[in-house]
């Protein structure tokens, strides 16, 4: 099993980025904000993201999260609230707006809910922790899981995703590992480790061979049609429930909805 990796530790970068031989760990920083995303993180993972793919050297990625308790937490609300998320670059689209052509593993090391949950969909391999939970909240947020909840039937069953999609609850690793969306459910202490030996195993073959495999695999499950999904999801984040749904969540109060 892999030994932690090694690298700089910064309290002001948003993402961190590490190299362990031919695999690039990719950190979000920000537990003092529950790892949620604002404008800098997101630019920050398209950037390790983009650079890791250009490099010929990065046979395989491991995305991880500081803190321990929560992966991600998703969208900074307070961020949105307040006026909008300002992403520099293609931000996460590197990693969910297409197959992204090297093999990536999800290091979930606590809550992934939201655009975290997303993260990791987006993400081929998943190792979590046995206390972290999982789900999709937006609904409750006037929002909609478009970052890649609502593909989650290419993954699952119908009847899974249409129960996290719609209640907005979360669940815990093993029910999540029941529905397929989880590799590998291990203790806290070993989920990193867990992945980079995941990583570094599949780092170990063929690049063109793990490129080629991954395009063919995803292929096969179809790829949705990405100008319709946004069209249809454009009025909901342009809508006021979904800026109700934040500035009620900063206010610590319940969503007074109006449907528009």
């Amino acid at each position: 099993m892999s030994g932690p990796v090694s690298g700089p530790v910064s309290t002001e970068q948003p993402v961190l980025v590490e190299r362990r031989g031919a695999v690039t760990v990719v950190t979000l920083n920000r537990p003092h904000a529950a790892n949620s995303l604002d404008g800098p993180t997101m630019t920050g993972l398209g950037r390790a993201f983009a650079e890791a793919e250009a490099d010929p050297e990065v046979r395989a990625l491991v995305l991880t999260a500081a803190g321990g308790k929560i992966f991600c937490a998703g969208m900074d609300l307070k961020a949105f609230a307040s006026g909008g998320l300002e992403v520099e670059g293609p931000g996460l689209g590197v990693l969910t707006s297409r197959v992204f052509p090297k093999p990536v593993v999800a290091a979930v090391t606590g809550t992934a809910v939201g655009g975290g949950l997303e993260l990791a969909l987006a993400c081929d391999l998943v190792v979590a922790s046995d206390a972290a939970r999982f789900g999709l909240p937006e609904v409750s947020r006037g929002l909609v899981a478009a970052g890649g909840g609502t593909r989650l039937p290419r993954r699952i069953p119908l009847a899974y995703a249409l129960e996290l999609g719609l209640t907005g609850e979360l669940v815990d690793a093993a029910r999540i590992q029941e529905m397929g969306l989880v590799n590998r459910v291990v203790p806290a202490a070993d989920v990193l480790p867990t992945a980079l030996a995941l990583a570094e195993r599949i780092a170990a073959n063929g690049p063109l061979a793990l490129r080629v495999t991954k395009e063919l695999m995803y292929a096969e499950i179809g790829d949705p049609d990405r100008e319709a999904l946004a069209a249809a999801v454009k009025p909901v984040f342009d809508g006021q429930d979904a800026v109700e749904g934040a500035r009620a969540f900063a206010e610590k109060r319940a969503p007074r909805w109006t449907g528009r």
